[in-house]
């Protein structure tokens, strides 16, 4: 629900910042201004996810669950990225197969081939490249760090704050080393690894590394509850019976009406866990569809976006991983890292490594990868859960490292991804809030325990 206080508003940009007077688009902002205008410092710039996320009602989400007294002190500034929602959006008119969302994530056919995913990445790379328009060449990380500065602009700040989420982490940092002097507050929140030569391909990798560190709390919360799923009484019998029940499926898949696709393989049990470790909140959802595929269904219903959202999100996403960083092309080699893949993270049954449309991307990247650096004030928090799936706590070292001292690390003993007043702790909530009230920012790296 959109709260009565948000503002809207546009702010047009240019299409090609290197022709900064050719087409323009325009990026759509919202804001809830601080209740209490004698105590404001300035603005909080909420930096969404994906990449393609949207941001524009996050103003509205987060203003009853952030502390009265941060609200005190910032207007909440939100808005959808380029090529993203109510801003000027893209679409690369995929067909419906290729944006179900088992097919989102290159997952190898049972025994391991890629063909099938080469097939359909150089497919969506040339639908894209064909029918994605002109702006989707400039959909970019960079890009959308410039954005963010027309937005502080047209704000009327001298500097900004914020806090970035997931892929909102990365944008926050090339924001912070394309525009130091302009940052104010930096809140880095899920962080993936930024090595320049990896970036996007590096974090894809990740996520089997992140779900071996999560799935225990998924599989310790299924056990202690065996009565009622019966998917094994403690948590090595989950894990094996997860991975039992999604090669089973792998050989003989259930009917699944209504569902894209309809019927349930064992990497679409693999494409429901991802999601479903993101919050303990998500559990009893993965553990009901196994329970339910153990018995041979009935299913339960899964909802899903509508189809214009998701071929927005996914234009969105494959641009901006596409256009940030060359990616190898080889498909015996990427063959090669998902038979060992398999291996050392069954889990995700080699899919982190596998082969994605950016391995055809019709469009070289227009300029450099950034590089994050220690240059520039410090004045930047990083937080991190000790067990996130998606974007795991080695990963958000190395853009500690990579900020050197400008940053701070507050790592969380919780799992999930998202830390801060979402699957954290109150310790790591206190520290991020502290920082963001009235800047007191750790002397050392932290870990908030349990």
């Amino acid at each position: 629900m959109v709260d009565p206080r948000q503002e809207c508003a546009t702010v047009r940009v240019p299409m090609d910042y290197g022709a900064p007077g050719g087409d323009r688009i325009e990026l759509a902002v919202s804001r809830i201004r601080t209740a209490k205008a004698g105590a404001r410092r300035g603005v909080l710039l909420l930096i969404p996810g994906g990449p393609g996320g949207s941001g524009i009602n996050r103003p509205s989400s987060y203003v009853s669950r952030l502390p009265v007294e941060l609200l005190d002190r910032y207007d909440l500034v939100g808005f959808d990225p380029r090529g993203v929602g109510r801003s000027t959006p893209v679409s690369c008119r995929l067909a419906g197969d290729d944006i179900a969302p088992a097919h989102l994530y290159p997952w190898p056919a049972p025994d391991g081939d890629i063909a099938g995913n080469v097939e359909r990445a150089r497919r969506i790379a040339e639908t894209c490249g064909r029918d994605g328009g002109e702006l989707l060449r400039h959909i970019s990380t960079r890009n959308e760090a410039r954005d963010i500065d027309r937005i502080r602009r047209a704000l009327g700040e001298e500097r900004i704050s914020y806090w970035g989420v997931s892929y909102g982490t990365y944008a926050g940092a090339v924001y912070a080393t394309m525009f130091p002097e302009r940052t104010d507050r930096v809140v880095l929140d899920s962080s993936g690894d930024p090595n320049p030569r990896r970036v996007a391909r590096g974090w894809a990798a990740n996520y089997g590394v992140g779900v071996e560190d999560r799935f225990p709390d998924f599989a310790a919360w299924a056990a202690a509850r065996h009565t009622e799923y019966g998917l094994g009484a403690d948590a090595t019998a989950v894990r094996e019976t997860f991975l039992r029940l999604a090669a089973g499926l792998d050989r003989q898949p259930l009917p699944w009406p209504g569902a894209n696709p309809p019927r349930l393989t064992g990497n679409v049990l693999r494409s429901t866990m991802l999601p479903a470790l993101y919050s303990d909140a998500d559990f009893p959802r993965l553990a009901g569809l196994m329970r339910a595929a153990m018995a041979s269904g009935p299913l339960p219903s899964l909802p899903a976006p509508p189809e214009p959202v998701q071929q927005n999100t996914t234009a969105v996403a494959i641009g901006t991983l596409c256009n940030d960083v060359e990616w190898p092309d080889s498909v015996r080699a990427h063959q090669r890292d998902v038979d060992r893949d398999r291996l050392a993270h069954p889990l995700t049954a080699g899919m982190p490594v596998n082969i994605f449309p950016c391995a055809f991307w019709p469009h070289p990247p227009a300029e450099r990868t950034t590089r994050i650096t220690p240059r520039g004030p410090s004045n930047v928090l990083l937080v991190n859960n000790l067990r996130d799936p998606s974007t795991p706590h080695s990963g958000a070292l190395r853009m500690r490292r990579a900020f050197g001292d400008r940053a701070r690390m507050v790592s969380v003993d919780s799992g999930g991804h998202g830390a801060y007043l979402a699957n954290g702790n109150a310790c790591g909530d206190r520290t991020v809030t502290a920082f963001l009230v009235d800047g007191t920012r750790p002397a050392h790296d932290v870990l908030c325990g349990t």
